[in-house]
């Protein structure tokens, strides 16, 4: 039996199609997890589940569709169950707040946070049922530090974090754990423009106390803690993975006279 204890655990996570979402993929199939790959883009999902073996499948789903989770989680629980539901999918429409349609906010918000309750409603019915479960929420260090520019993306990602909380509250007596993880400045192919220009790649790394940008294994190696049964006793927290990125802010205050 491996550290974490995860193997035959069934696995869903969502957005399995992209940088981070691909990573989680490969990280829980390799401690023997059965993973049932979630996106809207199945051409993305079909490679990587034939590459992950052990039993993996990929489902069609676009997670701002409540009734297309259903359907999903309908399919998983024929075929077992999930013990383990990894949110992850999320998106991006940059925007100023003084000028952001509604229809750009609504989208943001029906993926990165109705998505997230939708899916755990879907897939938290069979671990209720079978008395014990994990969710782990991909969130963002955003949630706690307002990203400009960005729309409703930070609200949705603060959003996510007193999500995870309320479930692991309200789930906990019935042996559903809900925690989050914070990620930082990633290394994806979504930011992949930006560290091409060596100039903004060292600007960005020198702003991070451990001086490099995290790759998508950083987050996926605390989602398999947080999911394990190493975490058992771990509920409602949020564990911040940016590699000290978020405790520099005195740092950038002026100090005359200091080193």
């Amino acid at each position: 039996m491996s550290w974490l204890g995860l193997a035959g655990k069934t696995v869903v996570v969502t957005g399995a199609g992209g940088g981070i979402g691909q990573t989680l993929a490969r990280a829980f199939a390799e401690q023997g997890a059965r993973v049932v790959a979630l996106d809207r883009d199945t051409e993305r999902t079909a490679p990587l589940v034939a590459d992950l073996g052990g039993g993996a499948f990929a489902l069609g789903c676009d997670l701002s569709r409540a009734d297309e989770i259903a359907a999903a989680a309908e399919k998983v629980e024929a075929a077992g169950g999930a013990d383990i539901l990894v949110n992850n999918a999320g998106i991006l429409r940059p925007g100023l707040l003084e000028s952001i349609s509604e229809v750009d906010w609504s989208a943001m918000l029906a993926v990165n946070l109705n998505g997230y309750l939708a899916a755990a409603q879907a897939f938290g019915r069979g671990m209720m049922a079978r008395g014990q479960g994990a969710l782990v929420h991909v969130a963002s260090i955003s949630g706690s530090h307002p990203q400009p520019a960005s729309g409703a993306y930070s609200a949705s990602k603060a959003a996510i974090l007193m999500l995870s909380r309320q479930l692991a509250y309200e789930w906990g007596p019935m042996g559903i754990r809900s925690n989050t993880l914070s990620p930082g400045l990633v290394r994806t192919p979504m930011s992949e423009p930006f560290y091409r220009d060596a100039q903004v790649k060292a600007q960005r790394e020198q702003m991070v106390p451990l001086r490099r940008i995290a790759t998508p294994q950083d987050m996926a190696d605390v989602a398999l803690f947080l999911a394990s049964s190493r975490a058992s006793y771990i509920s409602g927290q949020d564990i911040v993975v940016d590699g000290g990125l978020s405790q520099s802010l005195m740092g950038l205050v002026p100090r005359p006279g200091y080193a």
